[in-house]
This record gives structure tokens, C-alpha cells and sequence, in this order.
């Protein structure tokens, strides 16, 4: 305190002054990096935020006014809107918990030592790595085609063992659409689920696992205890992963079944919406609900994996 009472601040230091410029430095090469991500994805997004508050149709141009928040009213109360609300959800849920299933079941197998364990995981992980339009393209003409399709194709062969000539011939896309659409993504999402959760076993410490086997634990009481619990931030981190990306799939359901039949989704709609109806206003609030989603999705996503590094720290 100086004599007038009033608190003296220290000055700032040569020392910290380094410091700070040497850390503006480093930080300068990612500064145009930076600039061009925020040119590129938020004034989109801003451009989107503030278009959802017009009423704004491209072929009634004259028409245009602000109205607020009454476009997002709109989402969540049109039947439509509302069901493909509901619809990107069951898509979502159903492809995601199916998906860790079966690449869970996968990856343990897959994390035995067996002959051709590297080409197996490499074949494993091919639908991964197709285009999803292509993906979408070889469901719906290769395998789920009711003329030529691997699926009718194959119960044909089966009815023939047995003497049969007339197999029933399937036609999911029309039957079950959305069950095909989900189908695809499981296909394509599995490969994904598995690699996580393989991580996560590779990650197991076995010091752990050989204590136990020592005290004369079973394989089921080894997987209970002790593999499922560590794998459970692995799990928590593909589901969420997945979760961002298969809110925003409009790859499959377009190709497929062109959002018919129940399977559009909020991201189809607000396609159909823009492009079609010329609903600029309605189309950029569903978009924005796509997006507020995605988000809330990818804060759990970033709680687990900053979890799963302390836990690796501590180690």
C-alpha cells in the first residue's frame, strides 16, 4: 500500500513480456488457420442464425419479414418437422447402440492372436473407409435390389438347396425402409465402433488381468470386473463420435429412399425444405437445431476424452 492507500501495482517485468511475445509467436503460424476456420464455418452460422428469424421464401421475395423465433416454433410443432425430429433420433439410437454391440463383439474377437489377425482387421475396417454415397449406392443396388440384389439372390440359392423354385423375394426398401437405411449405417459404422473399443483393449494393463486370473478368476468374472469398466470410456467415446455424425447423415437416407416412407430426417428435411420449398427462414432454423444438437452431443464428447487423458496421466 502506498502512503495515499491506494495499492501499487508491480510492474509488469521484462521477464513476462519475453514470455508473453514469445507465446504470440508460436501462436502467430496458426493465426491464419484460425481465421480462415472462422470465415468458413462461423459466419455461415451466424449468416444461419440470423436468416432463421425471417420469413423468407425465395419465390415470394416481397414477402419477406422478421418474425422472430417463430421458425423454430415451426420445427417443433409441423408434423413433418416434428416427425423427422423423431425419425433422426431412432435413426441415430438404433444405428449407434447396434454398432457398438457388434464392434464390441468384434474387437474381441479380433484381440486374440490368431493367424491373419492384420488382415482380418484391415478387411474388417473396409466399410469404413468407402464414400457413404457409395456405400449407399451398394445397398440399395447390389445387395437390397429386389430384381438382382445379393439378398434375394442368396435366399434363391438357399431355396434351391432344398428343392424349392419359388423363394420369397424380399423388397426391404419398400417394406422396411428405414430398417435398410439403418441397416447401411450399421454396416459402415461397426468398422468404427470396433477400432475404438480395440484401443481401449490394447490399452487394458494385463498386470491387472494376470493378478486376477492368479486368484483364480474366470474369464467372464475378468471380462465383468475388470475389462468392461475400463473399456466404458472407450464405449461413452465412439457412441458419442457416432452419435455427431449420424445426426447429420443425409448420404443414405437420400440415396436410398430419397426421405419417402418415414426416413427423412431433419437433415433431408431442411434439404427439401431449402431447396425444394425455397424456405430459406424455416430451413436455416432446422439447420440450427441440427447444429445446437451436434453440439450438445460434442460437449460430452470432449468431458470423455479429457477424462480419458487424466486417466492416462495419472498412469
Amino acid at each position: 500500500m502506498s502512503r495515499t492507500g491506494v495499492e501499487q501495482v508491480p510492474p509488469v517485468s521484462q521477464h513476462a513480456r519475453t514470455g508473453r511475445r514469445q507465446a504470440w509467436l508460436r501462436r502467430a503460424p496458426l493465426l491464419p488457420a484460425l481465421i480462415f476456420m472462422i470465415a468458413l464455418t462461423q459466419v455461415p452460422f451466424l449468416a444461419s442464425l440470423v436468416i432463421s428469424t425471417y420469413h423468407w421464401n425465395s419465390l415470394l421475395p416481397d414477402e419477406t419479414k422478421f418474425v422472430g423465433f417463430d421458425n423454430y416454433v415451426t420445427v417443433f410443432t409441423d408434423t413433418d418437422l416434428r416427425s423427422a425430429v423423431i425419425t433422426t433420433f431412432l435413426l441415430t439410437a438404433t444405428v449407434v447402440i447396434v454398432s457398438v454391440f457388434f464392434g464390441g463383439t468384434i474387437a474381441l474377437l479380433v484381440n486374440r492372436k490368431f493367424f491373419g489377425r492384420g488382415l482380418a482387421r484391415t478387411m474388417l475396417i473396409t466399410p469404413f473407409l468407402i464414400v457413404p454415397v457409395a456405400a449407399a449406392l451398394v445397398w440399395k443396388h447390389a445387395i437390397l435390389n429386389p430384381s438382382y440384389g445379393l439378398l434375394n439372390g442368396t435366399l434363391t440359392w438357399i431355396w434351391s438347396l432344398f428343392g424349392q423354385q419359388n423363394a420369397p423375394q424380399l423388397d426391404p426398401l419398400s417394406t422396411h425402409p428405414l430398417m435398410s437405411v439403418e441397416a447401411s449405417l450399421i454396416w459402415q459404422w461397426t468398422p468404427f465402433m470396433m477400432l475404438i473399443i480395440l484401443a481401449g483393449l490394447q490399452s487394458q494393463p494385463m498386470d491387472i488381468v494376470e493378478a486376477a486370473r492368479v486368484d483364480g478368476a474366470g474369464e467372464f468374472n475378468i471380462f465383468r470386473f475388470i475389462t468392461l469398466p475400463h473399456l466404458r470410456r472407450y464405449v461413452e467415446l465412439g457412441a458419442l463420435l457416432g452419435s455427431i455424425y449420424i445426426v447429420q447423415n443425409f448420404d443414405a437416407v437420400f440415396t436410398l429412399t430419397s426421405g419417402a416412407l418415414g426416413t427423412a430426417n431433419l437433415p433431408y428435411i431442411v434439404y427439401q425444405t431449402f431447396y425444394v420449398s425455397n424456405e430459406y427462414g424455416l430451413a436455416s432454423a432446422a439447420g440450427v437445431v441440427v447444429v445446437a444438437g451436434t453440439l450438445v452431443i460434442a460437449t460430452f464428447v470432449l468431458r470423455t476424452m479429457f477424462s480419458m487423458f487424466r486417466t492416462e496421466l495419472v498412469r
